[in-house]
């Protein structure tokens, strides 16, 4: 932004550029702060203990829903019926509904990852038993996997867009606030050297 503006024209320009910087500030804020945590959480992985806790269980299908589990010719990964996999739902609590299940002549293998954890279920198409395993590791690895996107579902993913849109307005309308005001602040453009300079430093040096 021009410095020498006339000075209307350049308090519009103020004005508008802290509105948006504000505004995406808040709605940065929860997620920078997430970032921030998860970022220290990830990056000292090797020095946080987690126990991951493993649960088994077993059932059989109904009869009824175990008829409707005939695969058609040449299917080898489709989602289960609607009713079975309500089925399902109800009686382990998790959620299958439209996740692609791996099939076979005598079973079904369904993977069923999610963020911090882990789980997969089988069953046996002749006598209709159902195994169960699911694998929780914990509100760290569920942050961590916040972090990454990983698991985490469409909802999430739009999020994790918005956020980044969000961010890239919070650093950009800074910066121009930055120069707007870099005449009265000595300081601010060394320091805005150095924080260009130091990262990419550091990945030149130390990262092979």
């Amino acid at each position: 932004m021009d410095s020498h503006l006339p000075p209307q024209r350049r308090a519009y320009w103020l004005k508008t550029l802290h509105q948006w910087h504000w505004i995406s500030s808040a709605i940065c804020l929860l997620g920078m702060l997430l970032f921030a945590v998860t970022g220290l959480t990830l990056n000292n992985a090797s020095h946080i203990e987690s126990k991951a806790v493993v649960t088994t269980r077993q059932a059989t299908l109904p009869q009824d829903a175990l008829r409707q589990l005939a695969p058609a010719p040449g299917q080898k990964k489709a989602p289960l019926p609607e009713p079975v996999s309500r089925w399902l739902d109800r009686e382990l609590d998790t959620s299958t509904a439209g996740k692609p299940a791996e099939w076979s002549a005598d079973e079904i293998y369904l993977s069923l990852p999610r963020a911090g954890g882990d789980a997969w279920l089988s069953i046996d198409l002749a006598s209709g038993d159902i195994e169960y395993e699911r694998t929780d590791r914990g509100w760290i690895s569920y942050l961590n996997d916040l972090h990454k996107g990983r698991n985490t579902g469409l909802a999430w993913s739009w999020f994790l867009d918005v956020f980044a849109v969000a961010c890239l307005v919070f650093s950009l309308t800074g910066l121009v606030l930055l120069k707007l005001h870099a005449g009265n602040r000595a300081a601010t453009w060394p320091m805005v050297g150095l924080g260009i300079v130091i990262p990419v430093v550091l990945a030149l040096l130390f990262i092979h």
